[in-house]
């Protein structure tokens, strides 16, 4: 049975800005919402959050939620959950760190959140340093995709000073005697 707009939740709108608030008070830790799983798809969209390598799924409402630096809330793609990460209060803003979720975004964009630890673009979670993301929750299939990524990077290295190598040993005049 598909779900609707969690009671819980309301989406605000101003000037064309979407954002999602809650209307009830939580502790860090509660959790908030289940994340939609009806409606998967094999590529990222605005409207989707990726939950897998190729997995990712239409958050339906959710998709109100923006982006900060310092977010509100976690989705743990895991469990499904959507998770308080601080107090929140009735009103507050739900915002998460896109690239917690994201390994590359379908519309990568500038971050104007104020955060001092702003990423200022938003693109992805390939597209940024390990010391930016280890201050941040990272969802395990991002972590995956991180280690990947290092294993090929020290591969890729390898190759190229073996291969800087064996082109100085070419390029070396054989001895005279």
């Amino acid at each position: 049975m598909p779900m609707g707009m969690p009671a819980n939740l309301v989406i605000r709108s101003q000037n064309k800005f979407r954002r999602l608030t809650t209307q009830h008070t939580y502790s860090k830790g509660s959790i908030i919402c289940v994340i939609p799983s009806e409606a998967l798809q094999n590529k990222p969209t605005q409207y989707t959050v990726q939950i897998g390598r190729d997995r990712h799924v239409e958050v339906k409402e959710l998709a109100s939620m923006n982006h900060s630096c310092d977010p509100s809330v976690i989705l743990d793609t895991s469990r499904m959950l959507v998770i308080a990460c601080r107090d929140l209060s009735v009103g507050d803003e739900l915002t998460f760190f896109y690239p917690s979720t994201e390994w590359e975004m379908s519309a990568p964009f500038i971050c104007l959140c104020g955060a001092p630890s702003c990423i200022h673009v938003v693109a992805g979670a390939r597209f940024l340093p390990l010391s930016t993301l280890e201050h941040h929750f990272v969802n395990r299939h991002i972590r995956e995709l991180m280690i990947e990524l290092l294993n090929n990077t020290e591969m890729i290295l390898t190759d190229i000073e073996r291969d800087r190598i064996f082109s100085e040993m070419a390029h070396q005049k054989p001895p005279v005697n």
